[in-house]
């Protein structure tokens, strides 16, 4: 069912709403560390996994830094244990003793920065989804917050709508519907998730979104198609 160009996406008399399917999920994906990009396993629509690793920096100088640090953390343990013992000799004094152990919870300190700075060497998916968009390449250098590449959560798609404000007069979050979405000529079972907030007092519209009420792995954001809404009021 098409829509001639500059006719409203919004139709309802008949109980029809244009629909688009959107990710509940959109991610940019950026490095919080400037490094260079050690390898990028998925390319533009390639699918993947929670966990899966979506990015690697090449982190050898940062891994370097904390091996250093985890040294002079061990050393200055051993010194504190020194000090602690002449202290009891009298051979030292009770300041010695608190400088090592200050070197001690700053070297400690260190090697917990250092941790994390290399933990994030690694970008891990959050969720389940696709790539949509790569904006970088490996080998390049990653700056940090510039993004790399963005992903979509496919697993979790929500249609949005804009139907009539009267029909807040019996419209509830678990009102079932049914929906065509034009891609792939399907029709699939879904109920409202949600009204919006507000009523355009102009256009006398609001927000609903919805949800299929079971999984369609052949379902992509940015697809679209009608609502159908049974029993009209």
């Amino acid at each position: 069912m098409a829509v001639a160009p500059g006719a409203s996406l919004m139709q309802g008399d008949d109980g029809h709403i244009r629909i688009q399917l959107v990710s509940r999920d959109e991610v940019e994906i950026s490095s919080e560390i400037g490094a260079k990009i050690a390898s990028l396993p998925f390319r533009d629509g390639d699918a993947f996994r929670t966990g899966q690793t979506l990015v690697s920096l090449d982190c050898s100088l940062f891994a370097a830094q904390l091996h250093k640090a985890q040294a002079e953390a061990d050393a200055a343990v051993k010194l504190k244990h020194v000090d602690e013992q002449l202290s009891q000799l009298h051979s030292i004094g009770e300041i010695d003793v608190e400088e090592a152990e200050a070197k001690a919870k700053a070297s400690a300190a260190e090697v917990a920065y250092m941790q994390a700075t290399v933990h994030k060497c690694v970008i891990s998916a959050p969720f389940d989804g696709r790539v949509a968009k790569r904006s970088a390449a490996a080998d390049q250098f990653a700056e940090a917050g510039k993004p790399i590449m963005t992903i979509v959560d496919t697993s979790h798609l929500e249609l949005k709508m804009i139907v009539p404000s009267k029909w807040l007069a019996w419209l509830r979050p678990g009102h079932p519907l049914t929906v065509h979405v034009d891609e792939v000529g399907k029709t699939y079972p879904a109920s409202v998730a949600r009204i919006g907030a507000r009523v355009d007092p102009v256009t006398q519209t609001v927000d609903v979104t919805a949800a299929l009420d079971g999984r369609a792995p052949e379902l992509l954001p940015g697809m679209s198609g009608w609502a159908s809404f049974a029993n009209v009021k």
